[in-house]
């Protein structure tokens, strides 16, 4: 199903735009406008946008040769992309939305938004938008080389627990995920959901539900995974993708906790393997989550990926 929205031109005619639900198919249209952004965000990528538009109400429409994503759930009214294109059809396609959020009475909101973006907005709207930038959502950038040789006394502590799980597990090793392996990683990401009382929490439950369908739809979605085994059954796994030429994003981690050195080890062997062509890791954001946020900021990132909420200052001109 496709909804529209319409735009009044200079000459009085109106223009119609169709938003619509992200589907399989539209991959490679979509990548084709997602592949001129140079960005480091995460969430960008249409594996990312597909999974999760499942749970959030996003849809997307070309708008003068631009890629917008328009969605309900990122503020209290309706919120879109910074319009993916060339430059020229990106500052087109701004006029064409200010318009219409205009026409609609609507207060105009822009989520996803980072610092080159909002300097073109600033450049062409002088004064005529704010942005507020959320700690929570910012993505972690590693440098692709220290994850995998974890050099230096600062990251000692990793290289510990991934020699303890090597001796305590002789047998143990990685495998990229294929078709003849993947339905082991199915049924330890059911356990793990299991393990961690998923169900009970809305944002687990729909975490699990996106890794199990990234695992579901793996070669369709053209993501890369990888697992490591232990004692002959499968105890970790990531899946990821690249991001632009110089950065690979990992989407999904899980590891069995009580195996003691398996997030480390799958978090250096993935990067060794998946990511090794490659001078960046973003391995996303924490979500506010002091565990999380601890967890990522002992592997040392290089930078910050900053995302704000950008918002239409009324009577900005």
């Amino acid at each position: 199903m496709q909804s529209f929205i319409t735009c009044s031109l200079p000459d009085g005619r109106f223009m119609e735009i169709p938003f619509k639900k992200i589907k399989l198919e539209d991959r490679e249209l979509i990548e084709k406008y997602l592949e001129q952004k140079t960005y480091r965000s995460c969430e960008l990528v249409f594996a990312n946008v597909y999974l999760w538009s499942s749970k959030y109400p996003v849809d997307y429409a070309i708008v003068e040769d631009t890629l917008i994503f328009r969605s309900l759930a990122e503020c209290d009214g309706t919120s879109i992309t910074f319009p993916a294109g060339e430059k020229e059809c990106i500052h087109k396609a701004m006029d064409v939305m200010i318009q219409w959020f205009l026409e609609q009475n609507l207060e105009m909101h822009l989520h996803l938004v980072q610092e080159p973006e909002f300097e073109l907005l600033n450049l062409w709207y002088p004064g005529m938008f704010e942005i507020t930038y959320n700690r929570d959502s910012a993505d972690y950038v590693y440098e692709t080389e220290k994850l995998i040789t974890l050099a230096g006394k600062k990251l000692h502590g990793k290289r510990n627990h991934i020699n303890k799980f090597k001796e305590t597990y002789p047998d143990w090793c990685y495998e990229p995920i294929t078709r003849e392996n993947v339905e082991e990683c199915f049924q330890m990401a059911l356990e793990w959901r299991e393990i961690n009382q998923c169900e009970k929490d809305v944002e687990k439950r729909d975490e699990m539900s996106v890794a199990l369908n990234a695992l579901r739809l793996l070669e369709e979605l053209k993501l890369s995974g990888g697992l490591i085994r232990a004692g002959g059954r499968v105890v970790a796994f990531a899946i990821g993708e690249p991001l632009n030429p110089d950065t690979f994003v990992v989407h999904i981690e899980k590891a069995f906790s009580d195996v003691q050195g398996a997030y480390p080890i799958i978090n250096q062997q993935f990067a060794a393997h998946a990511a090794k062509d490659y001078l960046y890791v973003n391995r996303e954001e924490d979500t506010g989550s002091e565990g999380l946020r601890k967890a990522k900021l002992s592997y040392r990132p290089v930078f910050l990926v900053d995302k704000g909420m950008v918002r239409k200052i009324q009577g900005g001109k």
